[in-house]
């Protein structure tokens, strides 16, 4: 099955590691260019130089990757970044992580650190560049959330907060962007085998002594989510917007996390 995503050209956030990574490598195999965008040059070079090596391999040609290095927690380094990547069909917004915690673990600093970091990055990001993608006939935004809306634990309650808030986001405004010729889509994993995750694993089995257990006995790899991504971006997807995905095995539904 082609998604027929050749010539595209997308531009992700947090594009240096884990999800946003391995999206970018399933977007270049199928021969979309890239625009990856994260504030560490030196792993974007990195995953740049990787992604490179597999097309190489692959004897895939004539796909761009780029790199812009970008704080998009700050509204202004979006605006200056719009100038800098010039077109596009396809936004993906990935970057930014908010601490987990409860409401004593979390203090006001970092509380709004982290909603500075995801919360209103993608909130401006958006801002930023629907008028654009509207302006050029249209195109694609997808929204990766996070499944922690729905645990309802109380020692993710500021992250937690934060998927809530960005599912309102992605479900009202993907029910409005039709009318621009724009889906927006929410992909809302559960955890996934990125470096942050194994470090929040290792806290815990510090903590307790064991490791949780997972639906299939194993949390998600990024690149499913990276093929999810690419596949709701696609034509096979092409009249759903305003929902949001879930991928996480069923955790949220069985409360397997509990």
């Amino acid at each position: 099955m082609k998604l027929d995503l050749q010539g595209k050209r997308v531009l992700i956030t947090g594009g240096s590691s884990g999800i946003g990574a391995a999206t970018a490598h399933v977007f270049a195999s199928i021969g979309a260019d890239v625009v990856l965008v994260a504030r560490n040059a030196d792993k974007l070079k990195q995953v740049q130089s990787s992604i490179t090596a597999t097309l190489k391999e692959k004897q895939l040609r004539n796909v761009n990757i780029e790199t812009q290095v970008c704080d998009v927690s700050t509204a202004r380094n979006i605006d200056n970044l719009s100038k800098a990547v010039g077109a596009f069909d396809i936004l993906i917004n990935n970057a930014g992580a908010v601490p987990s915690g409860s409401l004593l673990d979390v203090d006001d600093q970092a509380w709004r650190t982290g909603w500075d970091s995801k919360v209103f990055s993608y909130i401006n990001m958006c801002r930023t560049f629907y008028p654009i993608i509207r302006n050029q006939g249209g195109g694609v935004i997808v929204n990766v959330l996070g499944n922690g809306s729905l645990m309802k634990r109380p020692d993710y309650l500021c992250a937690g907060m934060g998927n809530a808030a960005l599912d309102f986001f992605t479900e009202t405004l993907g029910g409005s962007s039709p009318k621009d010729n724009i889906r927006v889509i929410g992909i809302s994993p559960g955890p996934v085998d990125t470096e942050r995750y194994q470090n929040i694993a290792k806290k815990r089995i510090q903590t307790l002594g064991k490791p949780r257990q997972y639906p299939f006995d194993r949390i998600a790899n990024p690149q499913e989510i990276g093929r999810l991504i690419a596949f709701c971006s696609s034509d096979f997807c092409a009249y759903v917007s305003g929902t949001i995905l879930v991928a996480d095995a069923g955790m949220s539904v069985s409360k397997a996390l509990e």
